[in-house]
């Protein structure tokens, strides 16, 4: 199968490798089905919905920004990331992360209910 992206153009997969995500992420509930993309030396991943290929969030994963994050079995917590020319102004939302189970192909967002996570976490600091 073929998916036309902005990011990356045509991108070729198997279903197989489509994120399933049954309530979708807040403020996009409609969508469910998902590519997870890496690019190469990069610390982004993409998560680019299937049936709205013009839908993509970059996202980093949590576990580099802070070891002590709360885990969930057989699920990797990310962030979505908000993207700036300017590196310093670049954020995660570490409050509403989207845990994905690469092995099963299924993910969840889901809010922590914890002032220490923000929702701007800067990703870069001088």
């Amino acid at each position: 199968m073929k998916l036309q992206t902005e990011q990356f153009g045509e991108v070729e997969f198997v279903e197989e490798n489509v994120i399933n995500i049954e309530k979708g992420l807040f403020g996009f509930e409609h969508l469910k089905r998902y590519l997870l993309i890496q690019t190469e030396n990069t610390l982004f991943y993409w998560l680019n919905a299937v049936d709205e290929p013009t839908v993509s969030f970059p996202m980093v994963g949590i576990n580099l920004l802070d070891d002590t994050y709360p885990q969930e079995e057989n699920y990797e917590p990310f962030g979505i990331v908000t993207l700036d020319k300017d590196p310093l102004k670049i954020t995660v939302n570490t409050k509403a992360p989207l845990y994905i189970d690469q092995e099963n192909k299924k993910g969840r967002q889901k809010i922590l209910d914890r002032d220490k996570y923000s929702v701007n976490y800067k990703l870069f600091v001088e």
